[in-house]
């Protein structure tokens, strides 16, 4: 056969492993909606890379984690994260907020508590500081390896590096820290 009768294949076709934001840059140069995001196979990489990660979460056999998009949107999702047995955090739910952007899985979505949560490594905003959401991060992860992680953090604190100095400082003394976090659990979840 010569040359031309195979059939021609893009870089993007061939690349796997190639950030979606630089691809679409290549080849929809120009192409932005109102908002001046990105469109075309960008958009497309990232839902289908979200879409298969929520298979994968809804057929695991993991306890004590979920998460879905909320309502239409692919890149905004409200996961779940069940306390670990044996520590402090068991029996409490907490609710999390996941925003994809649009590099994703090459750049870590931000991730939030929505549930007010007391942790050394937990602000009163809810940002977490956890290294797989930061320089740790790779396109490795998924949300899946994103919620096991929270659910270990409850348990395992960095103490090392915390936002919250006074959740901290009182982990030190469990029976104190329990009886802390759950008056604050029940005072602030019901205010969600």
């Amino acid at each position: 056969r010569d040359l031309h009768s195979f059939p021609t294949r893009r870089s993007s076709d061939l690349a796997q492993n190639v950030n979606p934001a630089s691809v679409s840059r290549l080849h929809d140069q120009g192409t932005k909606d109102g908002a001046g995001k990105v469109g075309g196979s960008a958009s497309q990489q990232v839902s289908k890379r979200l879409q298969s990660e929520l298979m994968s979460l809804m057929m695991s056999q993991d306890k004590g984690i979920s998460a879905f998009p909320d309502g239409d949107n692919l890149l905004t999702w409200i996961g779940t994260v069940e306390g670990p047995q044996d520590s402090v955090y068991e029996g409490l739910k907490y609710k999390l907020r996941f925003e994809f952007p649009a590099g994703y899985p090459y750049q870590s979505p931000t991730v939030r508590f929505v549930t007010p949560c007391f942790h050394p490594n937990v602000d009163s905003h809810g940002n977490i500081c956890l290294d797989i959401l930061k320089e740790k991060w790779s396109a490795l992860y998924e949300v899946r390896t994103i919620l096991l992680s929270i659910q270990s953090l409850l348990g395992e604190p960095n103490n090392a590096s915390p936002l919250n100095g006074m959740a901290a400082e009182l982990w030190g003394n469990q029976a104190a820290y329990k009886k802390y976090l759950l008056e604050k659990y029940e005072q602030e979840s019901k205010n969600v």
